[in-house]
């Protein structure tokens, strides 16, 4: 029988989760998952001499850059310390098992990759594609038996599913390939599974930020092969954490509100003559203003003038941290997050009178947070959740007040971690 504790012992939990806090979880919930590992595959646990293995793969908070990568652009983004694990171990039939909590079991051959339409959206698709692209991309492959739980939640913005399709991919490389699959790669291979085999057109910040780790500045000018470069910053050291605050507004009904932002970046791009914003400049749009609002209309011009402005913020936010000049990072932030609200208008669904919640949070966060501590709306916005830079004396207090607002657990108080997709044992 494996030995828990020895298994276990020796992980540095506050090395992976950041604070004394999210650390002091790890030890019950790697042991729970443990458990539940042999209890799903009782005749491998029971070998002594099995070797399991413990992976692990981050949410994602998008910090910079809103809604500039379908155009191209640059963002800032960053790994936090809610994460998917996965107890593993190879196995020898050939099949792939994992038992996701949550979801349905997914079983499969490692001999059958290829698409299946009955699997679209589905738990499996993703662990499939993941697996093809690697064979694809010519690494190793094997079967293998898993299972997973993620405290990443669902539906609040933090890319469960990247980090997901992250993990898959760290399992593959730590199993059969030394490790030695470079980040950037999972990434791709993860958004190649999202949109090939879920059948979801996602873009790559998502992956590359749960994949990469720690904060991460992409550029997407070259889709093909994004530039990521990590930006050295510790948050902690300067007295903020990261808080994020689900508003809890359904997105029910709002596919049509997202796709219009793509959809208007670029046909004001194709009236400049481009396929995408990212070669536009400020004085190309201001100088055909008059054409460009009688043939899109004004909201397409406001949403294109915010990707010149926010695509070049990032980078700029970038480089303050890396010259560690926290006060302009926070300005820019707070110019971030205004252009969301005034120029994408992702903040509240078009026609939305009664039910405002991204609005009202970044109202109430405005009423009891400092001048130094800005909040925005948070990755596609409409309906879903709001960033805010709290000093560390004040995140009690601000999660206690955003509690009370949108309901107990709303608001969590997190921190960047180092570390993308990991193997920890």
């Amino acid at each position: 029988m494996i030995d828990i504790d020895k298994l276990i012992s020796g992980i540095d939990f506050k090395d992976i989760y950041c604070t004394d806090e999210a650390a002091s979880l790890q030890a019950a919930r790697y042991e729970a998952a443990i458990r539940k590992f042999a209890e799903l595959f009782p005749e491998d646990y029971s070998h002594e001499n099995a070797s399991l293995m413990i992976f692990s793969a981050p949410g994602r908070t998008e910090i910079g850059g809103n809604h500039t990568d379908h155009q191209h652009g640059e963002v800032l983004a960053a790994s936090i310390n809610k994460d998917a694990i996965a107890i593993a171990l190879p196995a020898a039939d050939g099949q792939i098992s994992v038992f996701a909590e949550g979801f349905e079991p997914v079983k499969f051959r490692i001999s059958d990759l290829g698409i299946k339409e009955d699997e679209k959206e589905t738990t499996a698709a993703l662990v499939r594609g993941v697996v093809a692209g690697l064979s694809g991309n010519g690494h190793k492959i094997g079967a293998f038996k898993a299972y997973i739980t993620s405290d990443v939640l669902i539906g609040a913005g933090l890319s469960s599913s990247a980090a997901f399709e992250t993990l898959i991919g760290t399992i593959i490389s730590g199993m059969y390939n030394d490790g030695n699959i470079s980040a950037e790669e999972i990434a791709k291979i993860g958004q190649y599974a999202e949109n090939v085999y879920f059948g979801k057109p996602c873009g790559l910040m998502d992956q590359m930020a749960c994949s990469v780790g720690s904060l991460v500045h992409i550029d997407f000018n070259d889709t093909a092969a994004p530039v990521t470069e990590k930006v050295e910053f510790d948050f902690e050291q300067a007295g903020y954490c990261l808080c994020i605050t689900d508003t809890k507004g359904s997105h029910a009904d709002l596919t049509a509100e997202y796709a219009a932002i793509p959809s208007e970046m670029k046909e004001i791009a194709a009236l400049l003559g481009h396929e995408v914003l990212r070669p536009v400049s400020l004085e190309d749009i201001l100088s055909d203003i008059g054409e460009l609002r009688s043939r899109a209309g004004d909201r397409a011009v406001l949403r294109a003038l915010h990707f010149v402005g926010e695509t070049a913020r990032a980078a700029k936010e970038a480089e303050a941290l890396k010259a560690n000049d926290l006060p302009l990072f926070l300005k820019l932030l707070r110019q971030s997050g205004n252009s969301s609200f005034k120029y994408l208008q992702n903040v509240s669904p078009s026609g939305s009178i009664r039910e405002q919640n991204v609005a009202l949070a970044l109202a109430v966060s405005d009423s009891v947070l400092g001048d130094d501590e800005p909040s925005r709306v948070h990755g596609g916005g409409f309906a879903g959740t709001i960033q805010a830079f709290v000093r560390k004396e004040n995140a009690a207090a601000y999660k206690a007040t955003m509690d009370k607002v949108f309901g107990e657990g709303s608001c969590e108080i997190l921190s960047i971690r180092k570390y993308g997709g990991i193997r920890i044992r």
